[in-house]
C-alpha cells in the first residue's frame, strides 16, 4: 500500500536522458539529455551506486557537491543535480569530451593552433582560479577532465578528487592511481609534498599539452620526446614536466609568460576572446575599432567559435551597445555559417530593424552588402518593412546612397508587391532619371529598369519601358544614351512590330550619329535586332503571335529567367570597373553572383545586359541642393506625357509630336541654374557629364560622324553660369526636370534649318538685349541719383 503512494524521483527529474549516446568520464557516464519544457539540449553525467565501489560513491558525492559550489567561466557550468539512493544525475552545459573533440576535429582536417592555443588558455585559467583564488588543488587533471562546448570552448571538469590545499587526513580522497591503476604514468615522479603545492597539478598540466598535440601518452618517459609541440610553447613545456618541482611555475604565471609577445598564447583569436569576456566595460572607441578588426580576423576562427560565441556578441552590442554599422560586416560573415532556419531567427529580426534606422553609414552598408541577406527575406517583411525605408534612399542629398539605393531594386524588386513595384517604384525611377544631376544614377536608373522589366505586369510596361528608354537616350551622359540603347534591347520581346517600327526604331536610328562611338556602335545593333524581326512577320505574318507572346504577358514570378539579346553582350565600358550583376530572375546563378568582367560571358539562361556602375563620392550635397530635391518633385511620372503613352498617327509618319519636344530636350537651354553643389573629385579619368565638351575637337578627331549628329552640344556648357560667374555642372533646370518646360522649339519647326546649338545662342541674345532694355527704361524714368541721395528700392 505503501508503494503506491510513494514517488519515484527520477520520473519528476525535469530532463530527459537519451541513451543512444554515451561516454565515460572517470566514475561517470556521460548522456546527452534535454530539458522536458523547453528541449533545451543539455549533459547528464549519470553515477550507478549499484556498480561502483565505496570508494567511487565517496568521490562521486564529493565532486557532485563541489559542482555544486563552484562558479567560473572556464569549469564546467551545474545546471540541476538529483542524488538518490540507486544513482546520483549531475546536469551541466551541453559539452563534448575532449578526447572526442579532438578525434573528430582530426577527422576534418585536425584542430588549428588558434583554438587550442585559446583551449589550453581557458583550462590554464580555470587551473589558476582553483589553486590561487579557492586554494583547491584538482588533483585529476588530465585530457578526461576537459570537456569542450558548442562553441569549442574548454571547460575544466573532473572535480572527483579535489582536495583544499592544507586538508587534513579526514577530509582526504582516494587518489586518481587508486582508483584507476592505469593513472600512475601521470603522476609527477616527486614524492608528495616536496615542492610547491601546485607541482602536482601543474606536471599535469604538461602530460595535457603533450597528450593534446601527440596522442595518449604512453609511459611517463615519453614525455622527453616533443613529438608535435609548437616551438613557441616548447620551452614553457619543458618547465612543467621539469625534474625540480619547486622550479615548476604557478599556473597564473605560466600563462603570463605564454601571453608575453611572440608566445603561443599571443594571437588574434586569444586577443579577440579577452576582448570579448571584458566587451561590456570597454569604451565605445575600443568596440568599433575591435569590431572593424574582427571582419579580418574570422575568416582564421573556428566557424563553431563565430556561430556560438562572436554571433551573440555581435547582437548584443547592436542591441543594448550602439555599435553601429561597424556591426554589419563582421555580423554577415558570420551569418554565412548558420543555416537558414537559424538566418531567420537571429539575423533576420535584426537586419529588419536596422532598415530603420536614420544612421546613413547604417543603411549604405545594409544596401552595399544586401545580397548576403536578400534570399532570406520574405516578402511581407519586405513589403511591410524594408521597403517603406529604402525608398528613403532615393531622394537623399548623398549621391552615393542614392545609387546604392538605386542598385538594391534589383534584389528587391521579386519581392515586392503590385503596389510598390508598379506605382511606388516607378514614380521614384522616373525622378531619378529625369532629375538627378549625377550622370551615373542616371544611368544606372535605367540599367536597373531594364532588369527588373520581367517583373512589372504588363500595363505598366507598356506606359513605362519605351518612355523611360527613349528619354535615356537624350541623356547628355554617354553611358545614359547607351544604357537606353541596351535598356530597347533587353526588352524587345515586350514590344509588338507597331511599337517596335513606329517608337522604337525612330529613337534608335537617331543614335546612330551619336558624338559617342560606343552608343553608336550598340545603335546599330540594336536596329539590326529590330529589322530582323520585322523582317521575319514580313516574310511569315504567322509568326506574329509568336513574337509578340511576351507584350500582354503576365509578371515573372522570383526565379524566372529573363531572355536577354545575344547582341546586348557586349555592353557597355563600366567607368569603375564594377558591373552590375546579372538580372536576379536569371536561372542558375544567385543574387550574389556578379557579372564577369568585360563582359561577353553569357549566362546559363542567356546573355548579361551589362551596365554603367560608377561610384559617387559621399558628401556632395549642400543645403540648396536639398531644397532642389524636395521640391514639386511628386509630379513627375513615366506617363508625364500622354504621347508616349498613347501613340498617335503623327509617330507613324515620322513627324515630330508635342510630346517629343518635351521629352527630348535642349541640354543648353538659357537661363538655368546649375546645381549649388561642387561635385567632389570622382576616380582618375572620371568626369561627371558637366565637365564633357561635347563639341571640343580633341573628343572627335577620329570620328567623322560626330560632326554630322544634331545631339552635338556646345562649349559653353562646360561652363554653365551661375549667377553671372562660371561654374561647373551641366545646364539643367534647378531640379534637372528634362521634359517639363513648355517653352522648347522642335528642330523640325520653322527654324529647321538652324541647329540646337545656333538656337540655344539665338536666344541668349535675344534674352540680354532685353534685360538691358529693361534696365535702360528704368535708368530713363528715375533719373541719375544725385549725391548722397539713398536708394531706396
Amino acid at each position: 500500500m505503501w508503494s503506491f503512494f510513494a514517488r519515484d524521483p527520477v520520473k519528476d527529474f525535469n530532463y530527459d536522458i537519451l541513451p543512444d549516446t554515451q561516454d565515460k568520464s572517470g566514475i561517470w557516464t556521460l548522456h546527452r539529455g534535454k530539458r522536458k519544457t523547453g528541449g533545451e539540449p543539455l549533459s547528464v553525467f549519470v553515477y550507478e551506486v549499484s556498480t561502483g565501489t565505496e570508494e567511487q560513491t565517496q568521490l562521486a558525492k564529493a565532486a557532485f557537491k563541489r559542482m555544486k559550489t563552484l562558479r567560473h567561466p572556464n569549469i564546467l557550468a551545474y545546471v540541476d543535480g538529483l542524488e538518490t539512493e540507486k544513482s546520483l544525475y549531475l546536469v551541466t552545459e551541453q559539452v563534448t569530451p575532449l578526447a572526442a573533440h579532438l578525434k573528430a576535429q582530426s577527422e576534418r582536417g585536425g584542430s588549428g593552433e588558434l583554438e587550442v592555443s585559446w583551449g589550453l588558455h581557458q583550462t590554464v585559467k580555470a587551473l589558476s582560479f582553483l589553486v590561487n583564488d579557492c586554494h583547491l588543488l584538482h588533483n585529476n587533471l588530465g585530457i578526461w577532465a576537459v570537456f569542450v562546448d558548442r562553441a569549442g570552448e574548454w571547460k575544466l571538469g573532473g572535480l572527483d578528487h579535489m582536495t583544499p590545499e592544507n586538508g587534513d587526513a579526514s577530509t582526504s580522497l582516494p587518489s586518481a592511481k587508486a582508483v584507476h591503476p592505469e593513472m600512475d604514468k601521470y603522476d609527477a615522479p616527486e614524492s608528495p609534498n616536496s615542492g610547491e603545492k601546485w607541482a602536482g597539478d601543474v606536471w599535469r598540466l604538461g602530460c595535457l599539452i603533450w597528450e593534446v598535440f601527440n596522442g595518449p601518452l604512453p609511459r611517463a618517459s615519453s614525455l622527453r620526446s616533443l613529438g608535435k609541440i609548437p616551438k613557441a610553447l616548447v620551452p614553457h613545456y619543458c618547465e612543467l614536466v621539469g625534474a625540480n618541482a619547486r622550479a615548476r611555475p604557478n599556473p597564473a604565471r605560466f600563462l603570463q609568460n605564454c601571453r608575453a609577445p611572440g608566445g603561443f598564447l599571443s594571437n588574434s583569436f586569444v586577443d579577440s576572446n579577452l576582448f570579448l569576456e571584458e566587451i561590456q566595460i570597454k569604451d565605445p572607441a575600443e568596440k568599433q575599432q575591435f569590431f572593424q578588426d574582427l571582419s579580418e580576423n574570422l575568416d582564421s576562427f573556428p566557424e563553431d567559435f563565430c556561430k556560438h560565441k562572436v554571433l551573440p556578441q555581435l547582437l548584443t552590442a547592436f542591441e543594448f551597445g550602439n555599435a553601429g554599422a561597424v556591426v554589419l560586416t563582421p555580423l554577415f560573415k558570420v551569418g554565412k555559417f548558420l543555416s537558414a532556419e537559424e538566418y531567420q531567427q537571429k539575423i533576420i529580426p535584426v537586419i529588419v530593424k536596422m532598415f530603420s534606422s536614420t544612421d546613413r553609414a547604417m543603411r549604405i552598408r545594409l544596401l552595399q552588402q544586401m545580397e548576403q541577406f536578400v534570399q532570406y527575406l520574405n516578402d511581407a517583411a519586405v513589403n511591410s518593412q524594408i521597403f517603406p525605408h529604402v525608398v528613403h534612399g532615393f531622394t537623399d542629398t548623398n549621391p552615393a546612397i542614392r545609387e546604392q539605393t538605386v542598385k538594391s531594386m534589383l534584389l528587391l524588386a521579386p519581392k515586392l508587391n503590385e503596389s510598390n513595384l508598379n506605382q511606388e517604384l516607378m514614380r521614384h525611377f522616373a525622378r531619378l532619371q529625369a532629375r538627378d544631376e549625377q550622370g551615373p544614377i542616371r544611368c544606372n536608373t535605367t540599367v536597373c529598369l531594364g532588369k527588373i522589366a520581367p517583373y512589372l505586369n504588363a500595363g505598366t510596361r507598356q506606359r513605362v519601358l519605351i518612355s523611360a528608354f527613349s528619354r535615356a537616350t537624350k541623356d547628355p551622359f554617354p553611358a545614359s544614351r547607351a544604357a537606353g540603347v541596351l535598356g530597347f534591347a533587353a526588352t524587345h520581346n515586350y514590344y509588338s512590330v507597331t511599337e517596335s517600327a513606329a517608337r522604337v526604331l525612330p529613337t534608335l536610328c537617331t543614335l546612330t550619329v551619336d558624338p559617342d562611338k560606343n552608343v553608336r556602335d550598340q545603335s546599330f545593333k540594336a536596329i539590326k535586332s529590330f529589322l530582323t524581326k520585322l523582317e521575319t512577320v514580313s516574310e511569315d505574318p504567322t509568326k506574329l503571335a509568336e513574337i509578340e507572346k511576351d507584350v500582354m504577358s503576365s509578371a515573372q514570378p522570383a526565379g524566372a529567367a529573363a531572355s536577354w539579346a545575344g547582341w546586348a553582350v557586349t555592353g557597355v565600358s563600366s567607368l569603375t570597373s564594377k558591373l552590375i550583376r546579372t538580372g536576379p530572375g536569371a536561372e542558375g546563378g544567385s543574387p550574389a553572383e556578379n557579372t564577369p568582367v568585360g563582359g561577353g560571358t553569357a549566362s546559363p539562361c542567356g546573355y548579361s545586359f551589362i551596365a554603367v556602375s560608377v561610384s559617387i563620392q559621399v558628401g556632395l550635397a549642400t543645403s540648396e541642393a536639398v531644397k532642389k530635391q524636395s521640391s514639386d518633385w511628386s509630379s513627375s511620372g513615366w506617363d508625364a506625357d500622354d504621347s508616349w503613352s498613347n501613340e498617335k498617327e503623327a509617330d507613324c509618319q515620322g513627324q515630330s509630336s508635342p510630346g517629343e519636344e518635351t521629352w527630348g530636350n535642349d541640354w543648353e537651354e538659357e537661363g538655368t541654374t546649375a546645381p549649388a553643389t561642387k561635385s567632389a573629385a570622382l576616380l582618375e579619368g572620371v568626369r561627371l557629364a558637366s565637365e564633357y565638351d561635347w563639341d571640343s575637337k580633341g573628343a572627335t578627331q577620329t570620328d567623322f560622324l560626330a560632326n554630322v549628329s544634331q545631339r552635338a552640344m556646345p562649349t559653353p556648357i562646360a561652363t554653365v553660369r551661375r549667377g553671372g560667374g562660371a561654374g561647373d555642372g551641366w545646364s539643367a533646370e534647378p531640379a534637372g526636370d528634362w521634359g517639363a518646360e513648355e517653352s522648347w522649339e522642335s528642330v523640325d519647326g520653322s527654324q529647321a534649318g538652324l541647329s540646337k546649338a545656333e538656337l540655344a545662342k539665338k536666344k541668349r541674345e535675344e534674352r540680354r538685349k532685353e534685360l538691358e532694355a529693361k534696365r535702360a527704361e528704368r535708368k530713363a524714368v528715375k533719373g541719375p541719383l544725385k549725391l548722397g541721395a539713398r536708394k531706396l528700392d
